[in-house]
């Protein structure tokens, strides 16, 4: 692997001499998300293999080009997950990708995102030096804590070259109830919810039906199900994997209006858009698929204290991400400067001037 490595090394050497913008790229799985894609493909698929996996201390290494499925067979075999629930949206998905498109599924909203699990990464800057973050303790001059921040930087920042990620134990028990209520009633009740030591792992709502996950020991799965009521539904192991997946109709879709991802605080009420709705993440993450305009969708988003992602379809004229604060955009364009001066790491695919 170390010849495989020295190949990225060499081709993004050249690119930086010659100004030739790199697209990088793993299975493909997510090339449809964010803006454009520009540049020469740089194809990490053949950096690939679990590099150290010790599931004592709830640590697995590997490199990018591992496919997540990979990863995923080897952690079942220890009874043991990425607790952050990556989207697979191929089998050719690889963790590099998902380190790199940041992206969580319905657990999130009870152990935490891709970053809180990221412990360290190995990253080929622009200049095409090879930089460790993480576990060996490399302090860089802006003092960030880098590993973390590669991921949901789209690739934009260099080449992850491997990835050391924190594992869980899976759930002794997992069951699902479900509750009819309307939107606001949901809300509310899953903030209410929030506020106890109940263990709710996932919720979403959709179409006038609340669905909530419940995981961990046996007896506190039992004693919340006794607290909470609602209709048990011990098989809907279906519906959680295809509401990570996005295969589910509503996210799937590819027809339509637009699909967007509102990240709001979650005891926001009822947003003011029309189109069908998905909420996640205990009112934290709305799905909505509207024709509403770019500019009052995130006008909305802003008003309830977060921001609006153009996930799927729609013209992205107006941006896939929402746009940056004048001090934000600076710190972005500081370490885009401080890692990859040329701007050779997959230009537009954040921000059209990134």
């Amino acid at each position: 692997m170390e010849q495989v490595l020295e190949q990225f090394r060499e081709k993004i050497i050249a690119a930086t001499a010659s100004k030739t913008p790199l697209r990088i790229r793993g299975g493909g799985t997510k090339d449809w998300y964010g803006q454009s894609l520009q540049g020469e493909v740089l194809d990490t698929s053949a950096y690939t293999g679990i590099v150290a996996y010790e599931p004592t201390e709830l640590v697995i290494v590997a490199r990018a080009g591992t496919p997540l499925a990979e990863i995923e067979a080897a952690l079942d075999a220890q009874n043991q997950m990425l607790a952050f629930e990556p989207p697979r949206f191929g089998a050719e998905s690889t963790i590099g990708g998902v380190v790199a498109a940041g992206l969580s599924g319905p657990r999130r909203q009870a152990v935490g995102a891709v970053r809180d699990f990221v412990l360290g990464a190995t990253l080929v800057d622009g200049k095409g030096d090879v930089l460790r973050f993480g576990g060996q303790v490399m302090k860089n001059v802006a003092g960030y804590d880098v590993s973390r921040l590669l991921a949901g930087s789209l690739g934009t920042l260099g080449l992850i070259v491997d990835v050391s990620l924190k594992v869980l134990p899976k759930p002794f028990m997992e069951t699902t109830l479900r509750f009819e209520l309307g939107q606001k009633e949901a809300i509310e009740r899953l903030n209410n919810w929030g506020g106890q030591p109940l263990p709710v792992s996932a919720s979403a709502w959709h179409g006038g039906t609340l669905i909530v996950r419940l995981s961990g020991a046996v007896a506190a799965v039992k004693a919340a199900v006794q607290k909470m009521g609602g209709e048990e539904d011990t098989q809907a192991a279906d519906f959680w994997s295809e509401l990570r997946d996005h295969g589910n109709a509503f996210l799937a879709a590819s027809d339509g209006p637009a699909l967007w991802r509102l990240s709001v605080p979650s005891v926001a009420p009822p947003l003011d858009l029309e189109g069908d709705q998905l909420i996640e993440w205990g009112g934290a993450q709305r799905w909505i698929r509207t024709s509403a305009d770019a500019k009052k969708i995130r006008a909305v988003a802003e008003k309830a204290g977060g921001h609006a992602t153009l996930f799927r379809a729609g013209e992205t004229a107006a941006g896939v991400f929402h746009p940056l604060a004048p001090a934000v955009a600076a710190i972005h364009r500081n370490l885009k400067n401080a890692f990859d001066p040329s701007g050779i790491f997959n230009p537009g695919r954040m921000y059209k001037d990134f």
